[in-house]
């Protein structure tokens, strides 16, 4: 079983801790460039240590792996296009101060004849430390990066890039076996023999890795630019309204129709265009379907999850102590963007707090969601009044933000929508409705005027203005305000009051309390 050890000392991927304080929350800028066989990306992070905010992110497709498996050396325009890449990254990163950055390079490097030759030549001009990384070590990396945005995650990880493609078990936030392959675009297009041939080469390249593996039949998750424009088609065509790839679920079913989908397409350039995605990757996209189509017909996953998380992220999980690792990255992003944004924070703990009452059967996983509402209450109080409740609503359904379904990004954002408008009209909401159940449709709504009344009775970050009482059965409210809180108790106040009563269908009563 191969286990997670952070990479430190002279072999470190990292030049400079990126986390000092392992009690810190917040994190500073810190780069990372993966240099992989089809592309060379540079993500710049910034924000809470246990969710980062993507502060900068460019891609570009270099191809270094193209020809490998014929000449055994990284293509020549690539090496070209990629040291001008690396030039420009390395110059980026001085002029926003998160220089040394933290560089790893996978197959195409390690496997190419001229990898070392080129690895030096770029840490000679750029004064980069490149790190190649074995396939097992891609994988656990990659694997790292899924449990940051998923902790307690279980299942299998499968990510594939332009030259390999790895596979990693985790299960209750561990890292179990991990195994490295060649099935990946850039090798499968230099097999000869055409669709047959691949197909064996697949087949029996697969029947390697589960002899290894054993059964694997959890949720699959999918790392890697070629599986995220799959999804992206999957989503295109089942005309799904939430364009967030990030925790994207697909069943067996649905993902095989799009892989035949995009098998039998006529115009895979017009599918591009509609689904934005770059002509590069999508010349390897049907390659990739076919790697794809016998892994899910092999394992038979109980469901299968996109990932926007992957080898970056899992460099920065690499560092962080057990503590942080265990924190949730939902609530820590929501508690720095409160820290940073809100007019008082601290006050959203005392808001969650205060309406918790009304909520008597939540559970833990509902309970994290309605405390993520209350912490990005009032995070977009700059915005023009007329559109602070879209701009909450936009921030919470379409954020880079780990730990969260996209029906709880929905459910979040409509509870912010009530919370800036009493009758939200003509909103985005009404696209996403289908995702939402009625259930929790009503009770976004009921957080969202909950959460307006008590932004009524701003006290102290650390004192709440009073507490509800509430009967479901009976269908009585009773509010019980402290003296203190009296001569905040406006008619605007009292008029939001009956809104949230109405939405209980309940009566209401205020008392005060000497």
């Amino acid at each position: 079983m191969t286990t997670s050890q952070p990479m430190f000392g002279d072999h470190a991927v990292f030049a400079r801790p990126l986390i000092i304080d392992p009690q810190a929350r917040a994190m500073s800028k810190v780069g990372v460039v993966d240099i992989g066989s089809n592309s060379v990306r540079l993500v710049i992070f910034d924000g809470a240590a246990r969710s980062p905010a993507y502060f900068f992110n460019e891609k570009v497709m270099c191809g270094l792996g193209k020809g490998l498996l014929e000449t055994g050396m990284l293509n020549p325009e690539g090496k070209v296009k990629a040291r001008a890449t690396l030039h420009r990254f390395q110059a980026l990163a001085r002029s926003i101060g998160c220089a040394p950055l933290h560089v790893v390079a996978t197959a195409a490097m390690r496997e190419a004849i001229d990898g070392p030759e080129f690895k030096e030549q770029i840490e000679s001009e750029t004064g980069m430390t490149i790190h190649v990384v074995d396939g097992t070590e891609e994988a656990r990396l990659s694997a790292q990066g899924v449990l940051l945005g998923w902790p307690g995650a279980y299942g299998l990880v499968c990510d594939i890039g332009g030259s390999s493609m790895e596979l990693a078990e985790i299960s209750k936030g561990k890292i179990g076996k991990c195994v490295t392959s060649p099935l990946a675009p850039l090798k499968l297009q230099d097999i000869e023999g055409g669709v047959k041939a691949r197909r064996a080469h697949i087949e029996e390249t697969l029947d390697q890795l589960l002899e290894e593996l054993g059964p694997q039949h959890d949720r699959l998750f999918l790392v890697g630019g070629s599986w995220r424009a799959i999804g992206r088609i999957n989503m295109e065509r089942m005309n799904y309204p939430l364009h967030v790839l990030h925790e994207y679920r697909m069943t067996c079913p649905e993902l095989m129709e799009t892989l035949d989908f995009i098998k039998d397409h006529k115009d895979l350039e017009g599918l591009r265009k509609a689904c934005g995605i770059s002509s590069a990757r999508m010349a390897l996209v049907p390659l990739a379907a076919e790697v794809l189509e016998a892994v899910v017909k092999r394992l038979d996953p109980h469901d299968i999850a996109i990932s926007s998380y992957g080898i970056r992220e899992g460099l920065l999980y690499e560092q962080m102590p057990q503590d942080l690792r265990d924190r949730d990255p939902l609530i820590e992003a929501c508690r720095f963007s409160e820290i940073k944004d809100a007019r008082m924070p601290g006050f959203g703990k005392v808001l969650f707090s205060f309406i918790s009452p009304l909520f008597p059967q939540m559970t833990p996983e509902k309970a994290r969601i309605i405390k993520a509402a209350c912490l990005l209450h009032d995070v977009t109080w700059r915005a023009h009044p007329d559109y602070r409740a879209e701009i909450c609503f936009d921030n919470s359904t379409r954020a880079n933000l780990g730990g969260l379904s996209h029906s709880e990004r929905i459910y979040i954002g409509l509870s912010l929508l009530y919370r800036y408008k009493n009758k939200p009209s003509a909103s985005q909401f009404d696209v996403l409705a289908p995702l939402l159940s009625e259930e929790d449709t009503r009770e976004a709504e009921v957080l969202g005027k909950a959460m307006r009344f008590g932004a009524m009775l701003w006290m102290h970050k650390d004192r709440a203005p009073g507490k509800f009482k509430w009967d479901p059965q009976a269908k009585e409210l009773k509010i019980i305000l402290h003296k203190d809180a009296v001569d905040l108790y406006s008619e605007v106040a009292a008029a939001r009051l009956d809104s949230l009563a109405k939405s209980l269908d309940a009566t209401h009563e205020v008392v005060i309390q000497d």
